[in-house]
């Protein structure tokens, strides 16, 4: 296993080059891939185009891109020249990426063909040179006689420190307004070097990515970490869709994948849990424990392959798993692992491989980071979850306050997670802190944990439980399309007969979640939510969006 003295990222990057230089790096599904040299030659001809750009290190360089090959190798020449990336999410709207842009005062935007409409309007003295990261033809630029040119090198290099800042990333967040995470070299490269413990990752392994690179989750863990272990990244060249993803699984055979939960709980949802409920025979037989593990276990050699069936690891982050989704991946001996991060902390904090998974736990501490509960309940030991370690972000940019707010002076960060940790060190996480209701009695409701309830009932998409006026109040979305094609043959005005339907199942749902549910959990009212929820990157609903509600 490759050592890594110093922890910044052209040096990782060049030390994957020496150890792996013919090993293909990265590439789209089907296509030819870059080797680790024929990367690096494309990264430092990059920085000296950056460089003829008069971009120096501290200059903040834009990223708005979705993921290819080139977003890759645009990352690392803009960080090995000193200066800093600001990757921009590539579901942001226009005002936000305008804001991104704005409050970072970025010289430079590297944008791909499919979204430079959202910027093509904007017009800031300070943003000075567009580059389209498809071929790296300059869009618009105050400089003559400059173009990308394959085999060019910079004149000068600047020397990297581990502390010198390499990237802020502005967060959509569940909770509103979005903040600049500083995060240093070291960092990330410490993040990344860290990873390689939770799960072995060797040349010839392959990883097939299906989250967006401007997320610090997909970023570390599924890009910077196996570049650094010789393994080869596929990318999508459209959206995952069913239609794009099950032929790419077929091709690319994945060793490794990162999701978040929605994709998963998807699957299940969809196209699992439907074959156990085709007739009152299996549902009767599934619902036997003994039966429903040999069944799920089945289901479970199927869903291999169709990932590919060459996983060896499914990693799970973001949000939290459903209890019953996880119960059904561990019986049906899926290779999932569950990871604990944020964005504000490289992201990961707490990590575990498939073969040391523990129920609803988002297993011990990565090395090299310490967790502590502060302040935990003397009888259920819960408390906000703190971390400590060499990938805790520098802070917020430009806002000391908000900085000071998270950060303790001696360096513990306070994730405003609620969770525990048991005997073995493994953390449980409980939910988000500002989502947690108070009851009528002083009691802690967590809103996740009715929602899991509430998503197992039949076709339920997803759903939010939130407080209005003391009392608690679903929002559910229910999957129309899965109705419609149950229910269509029974009734000839069948949108009409769908929205009856849903009205049926609200009511029925009621009742359903609050006998499964402790007293003080029980819902006073459940409300249709017609459109699917505004969602993050790491698909969590945008719960400040839906807080005041009252539809």
């Amino acid at each position: 296993m490759l050592e890594f003295p110093r922890l910044t990222l052209d040096a990782l990057l060049e030390q994957s080059v020496k150890a792996f230089d013919q090993n293909p790096a990265v590439a789209f599904v089907d296509e030819a891939a870059l080797n680790y040299k024929e990367f690096n030659e494309y990264r430092l001809s990059l920085m000296a185009l950056i460089e003829s750009l008069d971009i120096h290190a501290g200059d903040r360089v834009a990223l708005l891109s979705s993921n290819m090959p080139n977003w890759g190798i645009t990352y690392f020449a803009i960080a090995s020249m000193g200066a800093i990336v600001v990757p921009i999410l590539p579901d942001f709207s226009e005002l936000e990426i305008e804001n991104v842009l704005q409050h970072s005062e970025s010289k430079a935007i590297f944008v791909s063909s499919g979204l430079n409409h959202k910027i093509s309007s904007l017009n800031f003295d300070f943003l000075e040179h567009r580059i389209l990261i498809d071929d790296f033809s300059l869009l618009g630029t105050n400089k003559t006689n400059v173009a990308f040119e394959l085999g060019s090198q910079p004149i000068s290099r600047p020397a990297l420190s581990e502390d010198d800042l390499a990237v802020i990333i502005y967060t959509s967040g569940t909770t509103g307004k979005s903040k600049g995470v500083m995060l240093s070299h070291k960092n990330i490269c410490s993040n990344a070097v860290a990873c390689r413990k939770v799960q072995e990752i060797v040349p010839g392994d392959r990883f097939l990515s299906v989250l967006p690179l401007s997320h610090t989750y997909e970023n570390t863990i599924g890009f910077i970490l196996p570049l650094i272990c010789g393994a080869t990244i596929y990318y999508l060249q459209k959206p995952p869709t069913p239609a794009v993803l099950l032929p790419a699984l077929a091709s690319v055979k994945p060793s490794l994948m990162l999701t978040v939960p929605l994709i998963i709980e998807k699957i299940y949802r969809g196209k699992v849990l439907p074959n156990f409920k085709k007739s009152a025979l299996t549902r009767t037989l599934y619902a036997f424990p003994p039966l429903r593990k040999k069944f799920n276990r089945i289901a479970g050699k199927k869903l291999m392959q169709t990932f590919g069936g060459e996983l060896k690891f499914f990693g799970i982050g973001g949000a939290k798993l459903d209890k019953t989704v996880e119960k059904f991946l561990r019986e049906a001996r899926f290779p999932y692992a569950i990871g604990y991060g944020l964005t504000e902390t490289s992201p990961l904090l707490a990590g575990v491989n498939a073969e040391h998974t523990r129920f609803q736990s988002t297993g011990p501490a990565v090395d090299g980071v310490q967790l502590k509960i502060n302040e935990p309940g003397k009888l259920t030991g819960e408390g906000e979850i703190w971390a400590k370690g060499p990938n805790v972000m520098k802070g917020y940019y430009k806002e000391p306050e908000l900085t000071k707010e998270v950060l303790s002076e001696d360096g513990w960060f306070k994730t405003g997670d609620l969770g525990i940790l048991d005997d073995s060190n493994y953390l449980y996480i409980r939910g988000r802190s500002k989502n947690v209701i108070i009851g009528p009695g002083g009691e802690n409701i967590f809103p996740e944990d009715i929602e899991s309830v509430i998503n197992n009932f039949k076709h339920v998409a997803e759903s939010l439980v939130i407080q209005q006026k003391g009392k608690l109040v679903a929002m559910v979305h229910f999957n129309r399309e899965e109705i419609s094609d149950k229910y269509h043959h029974m009734k000839d005005e069948f949108s009409e007969y769908v929205e009856d339907k849903c009205e049926e199942l609200r009511k029925e749902l009621h009742d359903y979640v609050n006998a499964r549910v402790n007293k003080f959990s029980k819902v006073q009212k459940v409300m249709l939510q017609k459109e699917e929820f505004v969602k993050t990157a790491t698909k969590k609903i945008k719960r400040f969006l839906y807080s005041g509600s009252t539809a």
